[in-house]
């Protein structure tokens, strides 16, 4: 195989801790591995591509990461995570969608098409209910609505927004849980590990200063976890579950690009998941 054909790259206009061990495991391989920022990448159609063959996916924005994943790979660049798995997990209702259709267990969820409808989803789906923008991460912008004037009222703040995307409405049902989610993180096919997220407040986001304690990679999760990250075609995944009262396992979302700061850190030296990224890499440059 030729040189070229070996060169790997990590599309991130940001390095961050994840890019920084990713990278650095990459080396610790032998391998030349050079960051590409979306920012300044420009992909010229029928054109030949003169960079890495093999690119990993670390693009913070979504549409960003979504447009350089597919055009890289109209210039014959295997993308991890693809194009089409970047879609999916970066649009909350394809993701759902999905996972209903492979049949696994996730929250009752509902699309509304105006914020008008959205009302009449709720009072479908009963309350308290959880209203999110299809596109996001970070917990930002999801709310609570525990009755139909709160919701009304948050529908009415929608529908004021200039965005059209704004207008199209996803809701779900609020899932009893305990003090506590699940993150497990999957890589080709394996979960590679796994952390409870406890937060003070419902929303369980490290990045809103929610605490990571390790998690036992039981079977059952491990395999909930691995089908969801298969099911929209993600090769590095990070699968957010909900547990009830009764021990029974929810899929919430699957994410494309995930961070796994929160997670290294629970599990210290026993697990390196920026080296097990690192391994998908070099594999899919040998392939």
């Amino acid at each position: 195989m030729s040189s070229a054909a070996m060169r790997l790259g990590v599309l991130a206009s940001r390095v961050r801790f994840e890019e920084k061990g990713i990278l650095t495991a990459l080396e610790r391989r032998g391998f030349a591995c050079e960051q590409i920022d979306p920012r300044s990448l420009s992909v010229r159609a029928g054109a030949a591509w003169t960079g890495p063959r093999t690119v990993l996916n670390r693009e913070v924005g979504h549409y960003r990461a979504l447009y350089a994943a597919a055009a890289l790979e109209s210039a014959g660049v295997s993308v991890l995570n693809s194009a089409a798995a970047t879609a999916v997990c970066g649009d909350k209702w394809q993701t759902s969608a999905a996972l209903v259709a492979r049949g696994l267990p996730t929250p009752e969820t509902a699309l509304a098409l105006t914020p008008d409808a959205a009302l009449d989803a709720l009072d479908r789906l009963g309350y308290p209910a959880v209203i999110k923008p299809l596109v996001g991460s970070w917990g930002r912008l999801v709310t609570r609505v525990g009755d139909p004037e709160t919701a009304a009222a948050v529908l009415e703040h929608l529908a004021a927004l200039p965005s059209p995307q704004s207008h199209i409405v996803y809701v779900q049902s609020e899932v009893p849980k305990v003090d506590r989610d699940i993150r497990v993180l999957v890589v080709g096919g394996r979960a590679v590990g796994a952390t409870y997220r406890r937060s003070r407040e419902w929303r369980t986001n490290v990045a809103r200063g929610a605490v990571s304690e390790r998690c036992p990679l039981e079977p059952g999760l491990t395999e909930l976890a691995v089908a969801a990250a298969e099911t929209v075609g993600a090769h590095i995944a990070g699968v957010d579950l909900l547990q009830d009262p009764d021990g029974r396992l929810t899929v919430l979302e699957v994410n494309d690009r995930v961070e796994f700061r929160g997670l290294q850190q629970a599990h210290g030296t026993e697990t390196d998941v920026a080296d097990a990224i690192a391994a998908l890499m070099t594999k899919a440059a040998k392939t």
